[in-house]
C-alpha cells in the first residue's frame, strides 16, 4: 500500500521504478511460471536458441549451443552463415522498425561475438574464406581526437548487419588512415571527432583523397560534426562522396546504399544535390550577417560598476590538489547528470522522465540499472580513479587579456589568458561580451583586486584498461559502457569541485543550496567556460590553462597535438565567480580581431585562423598555404600499389617511421 501511494501522490522521484520492482518480485516469487517462461525457449532447437539468444542479448549459454550447433553442419562457417546471421538479420530488422534500441544491439552484437570466437578456430584449421560480409567499412578517430564512444557504437551496428569493420582507433593520422584503406581494400572510410580542430582534420583528409583520385565514399560523424559544415567545408573537396551520418541508426542505409552497384551513383548524385542548396543558403545568409568593427564592440563592451562591485577574497589561493585518496567516486556519484547518458545510447530525454517514455522508457531503466550494477562494481573493485587539480589566483583584465598574478602583489604575471569579443551587431542596450568583462581591471585603471581560478580533472584512470578488457573478451555493450560511464563520472567531478570553490575555497555562494538538478540547470552563482567552447573556441588556451596548474604532472592528463585531453574522461575550465557572469557564444568575427588576437598571443594570422576557422567571416583557405603536404600520403599510396613483394613493403614501412626530414626533396624524386 505504501508503495502504491507513493505513486499516486507523487512522494518518491523512484515510486514507479520501486513499485514495478515489487511486482516483478512478487510475480517470479518462488520459481514460479515466469520463470518457467522464460526458460522454454532453451527447448527449442539449437538454431532457434542460437537466434533468440541474439535478439534477447542473452549470453549465458551461447558458446555452449555454438558448440552443439557445430556437428549439424559440413563447415563450422555456415553456423555463422546461417542461424547465427539469421538471427542477427531479425535484430537488423528490428533495429530498423525502431522496436529495437541501442543498447539492445550492442548486447546482441556481445553474443555474436561469443559464438564466432568459438567458431574461428575451426574456421582457422580448415583453412577456409570468412563468411562475405555485406563490404569492408574502415572507421577512425581523426588526429588529435581521443573520443570514440559514438564511432564504437557504429561500428558494433554495422558489424550487426554483416559489415567488416576495420576501427583504427584514436588519435588516427590522415597518412595511416589512407594507407590502411588502400591495403584493405574498403569500401567506405568513416571518420569521427568530438572536438572542433577534428573538423578541419576532416577536411584535410577528404583533400588528400580527391589529391590522391581516390573514388571511395567517405562518411562524417561525431558530436561537433554536421550536415552544413560537411555540406560546406568537406564535401566540396572531394568529388568521391561525402555524406555526414547523423547517428547509429542512420548508418546502415547510407552504407547499403553507398555500396550498392545500382542505388550509390543516383544516391551520391542526390546528396551532393543536397549539399549544393545548403551551400547555396548558406552562403546567402552569410552575406545577411553585420559584424562592427572590433573597435566598434569594444566601445559597447559590458561596462560592470567596479567600484561598487562586491568581490570575494578567496580563502584558499594557489594550485590545490585533489588525488584518488581525497575525492572517490561515491562522493561524485551523486553529482550524475544521466541525460547525457542516455543520449548517447541514442535514446532523448531527460533523467528520470525518460523511463516513463511510451516507446523507450522500459530499455531506458534497463540500461540505467545495468550502468549502476557495472558502477558498482567499479567501485567496489577500485577499477577507475579520479584526479584533479585546481586552483584561484589574483588576477586583473588588461583590454580583452586577463593577468594572473603570482601573488597579492600582482607585480609577477604567471600567466595571460586572451579572449575574443563578440563582433555581430547587437540590439539597444546588449553589449559585445567578452570573458575578459568579469574580470575587473587594476586599480590604476579604475577597477580593484580580482581573481580567477581553473580546473583540471579526470576520471579516467584506468578506464580504458577496463575498456580495453571487456572489449578484448568480445563484450562491447560493457566496454561501451565503461567509457560512457567515465565521461559521467568527469562531469560530475566537475559540477562536484565547482560546487566546492563557490562556497569553500572561494567562497563568493557560501550559503549556497542547490539540489543537483539544480545544478545540472546551472542556477549556481558565476560560470566555468572552457576554452574550445562558445565563449572561447581557441583550444590553443588550454596550454596556458595546463601550464599554469601543472596538470599532466599532478592530475595525469595531457593535451593531444589538437588540444584534446587524455585521458578522455576528462574536464577542465576557467572559474569566473562575478555575478553578472553569463554563459554566451562568440558568434563570428572578422580578420581585424583574428589578426589583433594573433599579435596579442604571439603566433601568426594563419595559425590563429587554423584553429579558430568555424568561428571566422571570411574563407581563412582560400589562400594556397592552407593546404597541408601530402607527400608521405602520396610515397604511401604508390608503394601499395607498386611494391607486393612482401620485404619491400616491410623495408618501405620502416623508411616511413624516419623522421619527417627523410622525405626530402630528393627522396620524393627517388
Amino acid at each position: 500500500m505504501e508503495m502504491v501511494e507513493d505513486v499516486l501522490l507523487n512522494r518518491r522521484e523512484d515510486a514507479t521504478e520501486r513499485l514495478v520492482d515489487h511486482a516483478e518480485q512478487i510475480k517470479n516469487k518462488g520459481g514460479g511460471a515466469s520463470k518457467a517462461k522464460d526458460e522454454e525457449w532453451r527447448k527449442l532447437p539449437v538454431e532457434k536458441r542460437l537466434e533468440h539468444a541474439l535478439v534477447k542479448g542473452i549470453v549465458d549459454h551461447i558458446e555452449a549451443d555454438t558448440e552443439e550447433c557445430r556437428p549439424n553442419f559440413e563447415r563450422p562457417i555456415q553456423v555463422i552463415e546461417g542461424p547465427l546471421m539469421d538471427g542477427m538479420s531479425v535484430v537488423g530488422d528490428l533495429f530498423g522498425e525502431g522496436k529495437m534500441f541501442l543498447p539492445q544491439v550492442v548486447k546482441s552484437a556481445r553474443v555474436m561475438k561469443k559464438a564466432v570466437g568459438v567458431l574461428l578456430p575451426y574456421i582457422e584449421a580448415e583453412k577456409t574464406e570468412d563468411s562475405a560480409a555485406q563490404g569492408k567499412i574502415l572507421m577512425a578517430t581523426v588526429k588529435g581526437d581521443v573520443h570514440d564512444i559514438g564511432k564504437n557504437i557504429v561500428g558494433v551496428v554495422l558489424a550487426c548487419n554483416n559489415f567488416e569493420v576495420i576501427d583504427l582507433g584514436v588519435m588516427v593520422s590522415a597518412d595511416e588512415i589512407l594507407r590502411q584503406a588502400v591495403e584493405h581494400n574498403v569500401d567506405v572510410i568513416g571518420l569521427s571527432g568530438l572536438i572542433t580542430p577534428s573538423l578541419d582534420e576532416m577536411v584535410h583528409v577528404a583533400k588528400e583523397m580527391e589529391r590522391l583520385g581516390m573514388k571511395v565514399p567517405l562518411l562524417i560523424g561525431g558530436a561537433t560534426t554536421s550536415r552544413i559544415h560537411t555540406a560546406v567545408k568537406i564535401e566540396p573537396g572531394y568529388s568521391g562522396g561525402v555524406i555526414h551520418v547523423l547517428d547509429a541508426s542512420r548508418s546502415v542505409p547510407v552504407v547499403q546504399n553507398l555500396i550498392t552497384d545500382e542505388t550509390a551513383d543516383d544516391y551520391k548524385a542526390g546528396v551532393r544535390t543536397e549539399y549544393e542548396k545548403m551551400r547555396e543558403d548558406h552562403a546567402n545568409r552569410q552575406q545577411v550577417k553585420n559584424l562592427l568593427s572590433i573597435q566598434d564592440a569594444r566601445a559597447n563592451r559590458l561596462e560592470l560598476d567596479w567600484e561598487k562591485a562586491s568581490i570575494t577574497k578567496p580563502a584558499l589561493t594557489g594550485v590545490q590538489v585533489l588525488n584518488e585518496t581525497e575525492v572517490t567516486l561515491t562522493q561524485l556519484r551523486d553529482y550524475i547528470d544521466w541525460s547525457p547518458f542516455f543520449i548517447a545510447w541514442e535514446m532523448s530525454g531527460k533523467y528520470p522522465a525518460i523511463f516513463e517514455n511510451a516507446k523507450y522508457g522500459a530499455e531506458a531503466k534497463k540500461l540505467f540499472d545495468e550502468a549502476n550494477e557495472l558502477l558498482d562494481e567499479i567501485i567496489a573493485k577500485d577499477q577507475i580513479r579520479a584526479r584533479g587539480v585546481y586552483g584561484i589566483f589574483p588576477a586583473n583584465s588588461i583590454g580583452d587579456d586577463i593577468e594572473i598574478y603570482s601573488d597579492e602583489s600582482r607585480t609577477k604575471v604567471l600567466t595571460v589568458f586572451h579572449t575574443l569579443r563578440q563582433q555581430a551587431e547587437k540590439r539597444a542596450g546588449e553589449a559585445n561580451r567578452s570573458l575578459a568583462d568579469y574580470i575587473a581591471p587594476r586599480k590604476s585603471a579604475g577597477g580593484q583586486d580580482d581573481y580567477i581560478g581553473a580546473f583540471v580533472v579526470t576520471a579516467g584512470i584506468g578506464a580504458e584498461e577496463l575498456a580495453d578488457s571487456y572489449k578484448a573478451d568480445d563484450d562491447d555493450y560493457n566496454s561501451i559502457l565503461v567509457k560512457a560511464l567515465a565521461d559521467r563520472m568527469a562531469e560530475a567531478f566537475a559540477e562536484y569541485l565547482h560546487e566546492l570553490v563557490r562556497k569553500s575555497h572561494w567562497g563568493y555562494a557560501a550559503d549556497e543550496s542547490l539540489t543537483n538538478e539544480e545544478l545540472i540547470k546551472e542556477r549556481y552563482a558565476g560560470i566555468r567556460p572552457a576554452p574550445g567552447y562558445p565563449s572561447q573556441p581557441d583550444h590553443t588556451e588550454k596550454d596556458a590553462m595546463f601550464d599554469l596548474l601543472d596538470a599532466e604532472r599532478i592530475a595525469g592528463v595531457r593535451l593531444t597535438e589538437s588540444k584534446a585531453m587524455y585521458p578522455a574522461a576528462s574536464v577542465s575550465g576557467i572559474y569566473f565567480g562575478n555575478a553578472e557572469c553569463k554563459y554566451f557564444g562568440l558568434g563570428q568575427i572578422d580578420k581585424t580581431q583574428v589578426e589583433d588576437y594573433a599579435r596579442r598571443k604571439g603566433m601568426s594570422v594563419e595559425e590563429v585562423e587554423r584553429w579558430l576557422r568555424p568561428s571566422l567571416s571570411y574563407d581563412a583557405c582560400a589562400r594556397k598555404s592552407c593546404d597541408k603536404p601530402a607527400v608521405s600520403t602520396k610515397l604511401h599510396l604508390c608503394a601499395l600499389k607498386c611494391f607486393k613483394h612482401t620485404a619491400a613493403r616491410e623495408f618501405l614501412f620502416a623508411v616511413w617511421s624516419l623522421p619527417p626530414y627523410f622525405l626530402g626533396t630528393k627522396s620524393q624524386e627517388a
